[in-house]
């Protein structure tokens, strides 16, 4: 019999969203390799999307900052959420934030002295986790959109656009904190990742019993909407659905974005 426990089932169920008895079908099919038994789900028609739920559920606050020059946006952990939201916590943050902008990502190395403190003062782990820079060339601006929720950021966004203005990388930056696209472009996606998905969408649709003749063409449909789903040019715009983030953008260019997003 394959190794697997009953919280490997349960976590199963959560990802996927399948029942207990799928989930345990599933691991038991795959000689209890998780990701297998994930594609399993898929391919029987038994599993949602497929977008990972199971990150780990660190909790912390981010913050943002841009000088017009250069934006930024930091991550800082914590072990609960009532530290994450005390004034110190939050006003740190955004301290570092605004010290990255102003002088680069080595400008953490100025807050140890106040870390330590904090963490001494607040009684848990506090570490700096994720810290991103932007600085656009000449011709590109950026900005930022920083949702917050109980008293501190949750979900901070930079996007950098080309033949834009600021104000259009913002709803660009609002539209990913809501949708959480994973890449740009097409070009992007790893070419591994495509086959992997490709494959999976092949044997969901043989399983439905769709005519063999038909599979490349519902598979094709299928994967189009994998990158509808994931790339960020190509999903409809959150406060219009009729147009793509590519039609909102027009002739300009998005040249990069990043998401710190809590619990992500």
């Amino acid at each position: 019999m394959p190794e697997f426990t009953a919280q490997d089932v349960q976590r199963l169920r959560k990802l996927t969203g399948a029942g207990m008895l799928d989930c345990k079908k599933a691991l038991e099919a795959t000689d209890g390799e998780f990701d297998k038994a994930v594609n399993w789900l898929r391919e029987k028609g038994l599993a949602q999307s497929g977008k990972r739920t199971d990150r780990a559920n660190e909790q912390g606050a981010v913050a943002t900052a841009n000088t017009g020059e250069a934006a930024a946006v930091v991550e800082l952990k914590s072990e609960t959420d009532f530290v994450a939201k005390s004034a110190e916590f939050t006003a740190l943050v955004e301290e570092l934030a605004q010290a990255v902008a102003e002088r680069g990502e080595q400008a953490v190395d100025e807050f140890k002295g106040q870390l330590d403190n904090l963490r001494l003062t607040l009684k848990e782990n506090i570490d700096l986790g994720r810290v991103v820079r932007f600085e656009p060339p000449e011709g590109a601006v950026v900005d930022t959109y920083l949702h917050s929720q109980n008293d501190r950021g949750v979900n901070g966004v930079m996007v950098e656009l080309a033949g834009g203005d600021r104000a259009l990388a913002h709803e660009v930056a609002l539209h990913v904190a809501s949708m959480r696209p994973q890449w740009l472009t097409r070009d992007e996606v790893p070419p591994e990742r495509v086959e992997a998905e490709r494959a999976v969408l092949e044997n969901l649709t043989r399983n439905e019993g769709k005519p063999e003749q038909a599979v490349p063409k519902i598979v094709e449909g299928r994967l189009g909407g994998f990158f509808r789903d994931n790339v960020l040019v190509e999903q409809p715009y959150v406060r219009d659905p009729k147009q793509s983030i590519g039609q909102l953008v027009g002739k300009a260019k998005i040249t990069r974005f990043t998401q710190v997003e809590i619990g992500r």
